[in-house]
């Protein structure tokens, strides 16, 4: 049964790309790429996970694996990309068998992953050394978003390079947007996390008050959720919290990397990020818990 749920694609011109790291997020996103017409060559540490995508997605256009970054990407229009972090997303790009090294000249690299600021414009000045061009275009809308093929995409890079870009991106993506020159999408994918850490320490203390007011949480939920209390976390998350439930969603760990993306971008711009940082200290209570791989809303077992 194909990891995808129902999209219906817009029509876009077919182009040869590549799709390196193949997790909960880019296993999807590439086959809705796949799906759309475009002929896809994977990439992944572990090669069986690989080898799984490309029977998935065999009735397809010519869908292929290849044993490093660089044979991945040396016939690709465009490159994407969604991995872990600044050193997963170096060990990718750069050296011998890493994708700069196979990419055609004028190709694209569009990375997905959530990284730093100062990575993407690293790699956005060394793609330029070597006549390739990179998008940093880390993604909101969790392991949902990328099934249902509705990210939202925050870019950062070069107009004219961006808007070669979008046809194929859409194909994963409810909104795609340019934010502004190398490093803006990480900046706003930041921006992102701190309004989502907030939120969801408001509503878990919001659901544990609730609950011990003795109040039905559920049917509070239901009605606050109708006037200006809403919210995607309330809407999405609320009940699951009410119900104790975690193992699902957006990791805990993976929060805590993303906030201290943020942290260590406060220090350098001056921000006053008081609440973030106690939430973020709440979250490595969590997981101390357990909780490293429960999903992010689980910040209310720490009141229960």
């Amino acid at each position: 049964m194909s990891s995808l749920n129902a999209k219906t694609y817009e029509p876009a011109p077919s182009q040869h790309v590549a799709f390196l790291g193949l997790g909960v997020m880019g296993y999807p996103m590439a086959g809705h790429l796949a799906r759309a017409g475009h002929a896809v060559t994977v990439y992944n540490r572990s090669e069986a996970k690989a080898a799984a995508w490309c029977q998935e997605f065999a009735d397809s256009r010519q869908p292929a694996h290849a044993p490093t970054p660089r044979e991945a990407v040396k016939n690709a229009d465009i490159v994407f990309c969604c991995v872990g972090n600044d050193d997963d997303l170096r060990a990718v790009v750069l050296g011998p068998d890493g994708a700069f090294a196979g990419m055609k000249k004028g190709a694209i690299f569009v990375d997905h992953t959530t990284a730093s600021a100062n990575v993407a414009r690293e790699l956005y000045a060394a793609a330029k050394a070597q006549g390739l061009n990179f998008i940093d275009a880390p993604v909101s809308g969790g392991q949902g978003g990328a099934q249902n093929g509705l990210l939202t995409v925050m870019c950062g890079g070069d107009a004219a390079i961006f808007e070669l870009t979008k046809p194929a991106a859409m194909a994963f993506s409810r909104a795609y947007t340019l934010m502004g020159e190398s490093g803006a999408g990480q900046l706003t994918k930041m921006v992102n996390q701190v309004c989502i850490a907030g939120l969801v320490q408001g509503l878990s203390e919001a659901v544990a008050f609730g609950q011990k007011a003795g109040l039905d949480m559920n049917l509070v939920l239901d009605v606050i959720g109708k006037g200006a209390a809403q919210s995607w976390q309330m809407d999405n998350r609320g009940k699951t919290m009410v119900a104790d439930k975690f193992d699902f969603g957006f990791a805990v760990d993976w929060m805590r990397k993303d906030l201290g993306l943020v942290m260590d971008e406060a220090k350098r711009n001056g921000a006053r990020l008081p609440v973030t940082a106690l939430v973020d200290q709440f979250y490595a209570d969590v997981q101390q818990m357990g909780g490293k791989r429960w999903d992010t809303s689980s910040l209310i077992k720490r009141l229960k």
